[in-house]
């Protein structure tokens, strides 16, 4: 089995895709969800169902850019509480919301 380290290297870490619920309400949801959209793609005309998939779509896209979101702060958080289990430095906990994605030092490298 590779180690973390390796799996990332050779860019086989995913964790959107490894990341199921166990939760059991998640089924019970899932089946409601889809039963509501074959009701709604009865109810409508054709272009109005493919307008209401195309807002599907765009909120499938926005809830992906929350849970990278939520994920990147998670991470962040855990490593955070390593550094200060480790360092015994306090506070990074409440500087994780103000640190940039891209460093300053790459962004003044950046071509305008």
């Amino acid at each position: 089995m590779a180690s973390i380290l390796e799996s990332l290297y050779h860019g086989n870490l995913h964790p959107d895709e490894q990341v199921i619920t166990n939760d059991p309400q998640y089924t019970i949801l899932r089946k409601r969800v889809s039963d509501i959209i074959e009701l709604w793609k009865e109810r409508l005309s054709a272009e109005e169902f493919d307008e209401l998939e195309a807002l599907l779509d765009l909120y499938g896209q926005t809830h992906g850019m929350e849970l990278a979101a939520s994920f990147k702060y998670g991470f962040r958080l855990g490593a955070g509480i390593m550094v200060e289990v480790l360092t015994g430095e306090e506070g990074l906990a409440g500087r994780l919301n103000s640190i940039d994605d891209i460093p300053p030092s790459f962004k003044s490298k950046q071509k305008p």
